[in-house]
């Protein structure tokens, strides 16, 4: 794997993995985020993400998921954090398919 690549996996591969504890990011800015987003997913926006890259680890070592609207600034997100030494996951298609595939997204600030 060279420095740029991620893995991606899609909305179906996203809910098995929720169970398990996983760090789940939604790079969408804070008024997207509150309208609607996964559940369990913590709002770190793009527009922030130089500031807190520390915060995009996984604390059990394991690959952060990181999710947007379609999964285009999620990418760039994961180039980004994949260049500084992190382990990361694109959702393609990103929240606009989790609501597509009929799944329940949370309103609010909270995950």
């Amino acid at each position: 794997m060279n420095q740029d690549s991620f893995e991606e996996i899609d909305v179906d591969d996203l809910a098995e993995r929720l169970g398990s504890g996983v760090l789940l990011i939604d790079v969408r800015e804070t008024d997207e985020y509150v309208s609607g987003h996964v559940p369990g997913a913590v709002s770190i926006p793009l527009s922030e993400l130089q500031t807190r890259v520390d915060e995009c680890r996984d604390p059990r070592g394991e690959a952060s998921i990181l999710i947007c609207k379609a999964g285009g600034r999620s990418a760039n997100a994961c180039s980004y954090l994949t260049a500084h030494g992190l382990r990361v996951i694109n959702v393609a298609g990103g929240t606009m398919a989790w609501m597509m595939s009929g799944r329940d997204v949370v309103e609010g600030t909270q995950p």
